[in-house]
């Protein structure tokens, strides 16, 4: 297998992947639904941002120390969770804002900030650099640029994935003057997101 072949493999792998459900598709829908696309931009940055960061870590060693250290591994993954309870609980606590208050009381910085916090907590990340992506690795070829450009990879597809996300779950917004609609829809999304937090507990043990 060549580099080229690799790439587009670690590509598809990658699209797959980003595909099944998880806490960044949960959080990223909820912020383009009840804020609208442009807070959900800003959280896709954030996101893109942390994959990136956490991918430099993994070239660095540092993924392969998460995953040799279960207290560090342990560490991370609770506070993933707790953060993602937190966010299903602020969403919650606001349901009954108007969503343009909601939205000039919330700088973009916010949104991006939660999305790069919500990926450096998330423990799976550094193991997924470190546990599939050599498997994509060809043999002969400096290790170190093939792992650089198979991470921009990665991060490329999954940021491509959630600004579709974020465009398809953005067109909610335009569809929610109802008030009563708008409250049902934050809390219900309140709740997946929570339900998400649990999954995401239950995905990472061990």
């Amino acid at each position: 297998m060549d580099l080229t072949q690799s790439i587009i493999q670690f590509a598809l792998a990658s699209f797959l992947i980003e595909l099944t459900p998880g806490p960044n598709m949960a959080y990223l829908a909820v912020v383009a639904a009840c804020e609208g696309r442009r807070y959900g931009f800003a959280a896709v940055a954030g996101v893109a941002l942390g994959l990136a960061l956490v991918g430099i870590a993994a070239a660095l060693g540092v993924g392969a120390m998460i995953n040799a250290l279960p207290v560090l591994y342990q560490t991370l993954r609770w506070g993933g969770v707790l953060y993602l309870l937190w966010l299903a609980y602020d969403g919650w606590r606001d349901s009954d804002e108007e969503i343009e208050h909601a939205a000039l009381g919330s700088p973009l910085l916010m949104f991006f900030r939660r999305g790069l916090i919500t990926n450096l907590l998330n423990p799976k990340a550094a193991v997924f650099y470190i546990a599939v992506l050599p498997g994509f690795v060809v043999g002969g070829v400096a290790v170190m640029p093939q792992t650089i450009t198979l991470s921009v990879v990665y991060v490329v597809v999954a940021t491509a994935i959630h600004a579709a996300i974020v465009g398809l779950a953005g067109t909610a917004q335009t569809l929610l003057e109802n008030p009563r609609k708008r409250l049902v829809l934050r809390r219900v999304l309140s709740v997946a997101l929570a339900l998400v937090a649990f999954w995401f507990a239950w995905k990472t043990q061990g």
